[in-house]
């Protein structure tokens, strides 16, 4: 099975995250809380996959981000960049409801409640979160 290369973004602001939740109908992941991001296409650049995802789903451009690290998820053959985004220019829409049914701020203790797209997620936020 092909590796697939994605960018996620973790988007801060005031000591809470930007999750949307992920259509019912997507095949992978679908109806659970999600950070933002996707494929790295072709020669393409990660921090240039970085800004057109959030400029595609957001309708918002980071000035202000920083790379955190790498995580290989075998079962779904993914190598995901995960970002942390403190900046940006423009508000947060969500400009593919095709993609993510809703979007919202989360505290820590809320995001933590939420059903969320992989396991690791309250340990990075709870590490991630305190750094904005």
């Amino acid at each position: 099975m092909p590796q697939h290369e994605v960018v996620a973004a973790l988007i801060v602001q005031s000591h809470k995250i930007l999750l949307g939740l992920r259509a019912a109908g997507r095949a992978f992941y679908p109806d659970v809380w999600d950070l933002f991001g996707g494929h790295v296409e072709s020669g393409e650049q990660r921090d240039e996959a970085l800004v057109r995802e959030l400029q595609e789903e957001l309708d918002i451009t980071p000035t202000e981000w920083k790379y955190l690290k790498t995580l290989h998820v075998a079962s779904a053959s993914l190598t995901v960049h995960l970002y942390l985004v403190t900046a940006w220019a423009g508000t947060p829409v969500n400009r593919q409801p095709d993609e993510h049914s809703a979007i919202g701020w989360f505290s820590l203790a809320e995001a933590t409640q939420l059903k969320l797209a992989d396991e690791l997620y309250p340990t990075l936020f709870a590490r991630y979160l305190t750094l904005e």
